[in-house]
């Protein structure tokens, strides 16, 4: 096929980059945009021969984006306007600008490109941003479709539940006279949402236009609790009889690989240097989500793994030779120097960011500058997404494109 011309919005550290080539897709990235700027130190390190504009998207203007000549839009907008610990200020939130600025672009280029493809959070799908992006797809003749998927469906042992959706047009569409649609609001407060029968929000009748008609992503399963990246909140002794089976049901999922084939070898590295601290294993204990090298699970990485400890990603027990629930069984019983001397024969530790990029699908070709902190490291990789899923899903975009309009699916690959 022919190289497909890409624009990266959001690139952020190279995710999309490296899921563009993980797909096997011919391709050259005509500009990737993000005013990251370690971020950006982190892309241009691995692909220097990129065009990087580090500037914001609001102030590139339209001519620009017809100058680019693009077949492809990747792009992974600001999620916190919609993360379900947020504000999920939507639309009124500053941060969905230059999305919206997006939107009121489209219609308006020479050429509309043949795919889109965008990735957000869980909580995305009920927004109206959510509904702004759709309703401009139909208005310029795209067709799409929206999935739910975790890493777990493409056999990596990581819970990172993300809303993607992916879009096609003809080749007879995408050359048509751009339109004069008006431009999308970015002001104001959200849009008052009605909710559904099936628990999703949609627009209330008199703040979007009856045509065309902005369908409503339906829920077509059901998603266990971990998968939605709020991870177990309690230790060991104290999980529910339900907590316990669910995770020995995904422990015994043999379609998902063990976390022992994601990790570094222990020669190569100082694992000292990644143990929890005493103060750590004191104060946070019964919030830390434990995982050894023969499980296959793991909760979802965030930025504010490292520093942050209830709901941030999973630790790894070093030691296997002991056993938890002899650890944690009277602990809270003990002195605070016994109960230290116990959690310590756990061996518990950290994920390197070696090891989270490897649970992320980040190929070994990837690596960070230098002067690049292990802080900073963890955190833009909390913001970046899973590599290999997404590959998945630009091979679904590219080859067999969406046959429906309205299509809703679940990821099973």
């Amino acid at each position: 096929m022919a190289c497909l011309r890409v624009l990266e919005l959001y690139s952020g550290i190279g995710g999309m980059h490296c899921a563009l080539k993980e797909s096997g897709i011919p391709f050259e990235v005509v500009a990737a945009i993000d005013i990251n700027t370690t971020a950006n130190e982190i892309y241009k390190h691995n692909f220097p021969k990129t065009t990087l504009w580090s500037k914001t998207i609001e102030g590139i203007t339209l001519e620009d984006f017809n100058k680019l000549s693009f077949d492809m839009i990747l792009m992974s907008p600001p999620c916190q306007p919609f993360t379900r610990i947020g504000l999920q200020r939507d639309i009124a939130d500053p941060r969905t600008k230059s999305f919206l600025y997006v939107l009121d672009l489209l219609p308006r280029l020479k050429k509309l490109p043949c795919f889109i493809l965008l990735e957000n959070v869980k909580g995305f799908e009920t927004s109206c941003a959510r509904n702004h992006l759709v309703k401009t797809l139909l208005e310029c003749g795209y067709t799409y479709e929206e999935i739910m998927s975790s890493p777990t469906s493409v056999g990596i042992p990581n819970s990172r539940l993300r809303y993607f959706l992916i879009a096609t047009i003809s080749a007879e569409k995408n050359l048509r006279q751009p339109s004069e649609m008006p431009a999308v609001p970015c002001q104001g407060e959200a849009i008052e949402g009605k909710k559904t029968s099936d628990g999703f929000s949609q627009p209330a009748e008199d703040d979007l236009p009856v045509q065309p008609e902005v369908p409503t992503l339906q829920s077509s399963t059901t998603v266990n609790p971990e998968e939605e990246d709020k991870g177990p909140r309690f230790l060991y002794k104290l999980e529910t009889v339900e907590e316990i089976q669910r995770k020995t049901d995904q422990n015994n999922d043999t379609s998902v690989r063990q976390i022992k084939h994601f990790l570094e070898p222990q020669t190569e590295i100082n694992m000292e240097k990644h143990l929890l601290a005493p103060k750590t294993l004191l104060r946070y204990s019964m919030l830390l989500d434990i995982v050894h090298p023969t499980c296959r699970r793991s909760v979802c990485f965030t930025k504010g793994y490292g520093r942050y400890m209830e709901g941030t990603g999973s630790v790894l027990q070093g030691n296997t030779e002991s056993k938890m629930e002899d650890v944690f069984r009277g602990l809270d019983q003990c002195s605070e120097e016994e109960k230290l001397q116990r959690l310590q024969t756990l061996s518990l530790r950290y994920f390197t960011p070696r090891e989270v990029a490897n649970l992320m699908g980040f190929p070994q070709s990837f690596s960070f500058p230098d002067h690049i902190s292990p802080k900073k490291q963890y955190k833009v990789l909390g913001n970046s997404l899973n590599v290999v899923l997404v590959a998945g899903l630009i091979q679904r975009l590219v080859f067999n494109k969406c046959d429906t309009a309205q299509e809703t699916s679940v990821m099973s690959m």
